[in-house]
């Protein structure tokens, strides 16, 4: 399996860095900031469905924020010295809400958005039985988005070396979801040694490591951050 590093210039280039430095306000920034916004959906609706405790109010703020992000209404405020797509986002999104609670309070009572809590301690359910404050649940959400979108480019790698059956078989190991005395069998299924298929295993794992890097790299402004943001996301998906 031909191997490129795990982040390159080029691809920082193509997404969050683009879209810093055009402000949306060319057709290449907003091509790339379409393409985060569609990818990061989740964890701004996460967000909002733990801040405001009702999926359909959520799902509908959800969509005028990104609107309006998507019509230059709000990346102008873009810090590129935060470097963070993620911290923009949350930001940018606690921010909006915020406006709307303004909003609100100059209508009629009842009308418009339902009213919300924004405070750090307020936590909600979310969908696997945990409790997490909204902003906790964003991060946890987008730590699994990073995840899945970086499972996928690693699937469609496999597929174009003749190799997506031998991924498929591995992925739940890949994601902790399969027991240690799984291998053997797993190892049947691909017609390969045991031996053969843990050292396989590992380096599919080490693999999927590369390109949740290349992930992460191209929602910063500086590849410096990576490291920070991959303890980030580790955090993220074991609760802390």
């Amino acid at each position: 399996m031909t191997q490129g590093p795990p982040y390159s210039a080029p691809f920082l280039t193509t997404r969050w860095t683009r879209v810093c430095l055009a402000k949306a306000d060319s057709e290449d920034g907003r091509r790339a900031l379409a393409d985060l916004c569609d990818a990061y959906y989740e964890p701004v609706v996460t967000y909002l469905n733990n801040a405001l405790r009702d999926a359909d109010a959520a799902r509908d703020m959800s969509h005028a924020f990104f609107a309006e992000m998507l019509g230059g209404g709000t990346i102008h405020t873009a810090d590129r010295q935060r470097g963070r797509f993620r911290s923009y986002l949350l930001g940018a999104v606690k921010h909006f809400v915020s406006r709307q609670r303004e909003i609100q309070s100059t209508l009629k009572r009842g009308a418009g958005h339902v009213a919300v809590s924004m405070d750090d301690d307020d936590v909600a359910e979310v969908q696997d039985g945990g409790v997490f404050s909204p902003d906790a649940a964003f991060d946890r959400q987008w730590a699994l988005t990073m995840l899945e979108r970086s499972l996928a480019a690693l699937r469609s790698e496999c597929e174009s070396e003749g190799r997506v059956h031998f991924f498929d078989v591995v992925r739940p190991m890949l994601t902790g979801d399969a027991a240690y005395g799984d291998q053997g069998a797993a190892a049947a299924a691909c017609a390969m040694s045991l031996e053969a298929f843990r050292v396989a295993v590992h380096r599919m794992k080490k693999r999927l490591r590369q390109c949740v890097k290349a992930e992460i790299a191209g929602t910063l402004d500086d590849a410096s951050g990576v490291a920070d943001e991959m303890q980030v996301l580790f955090d993220a998906l074991s609760g802390k």
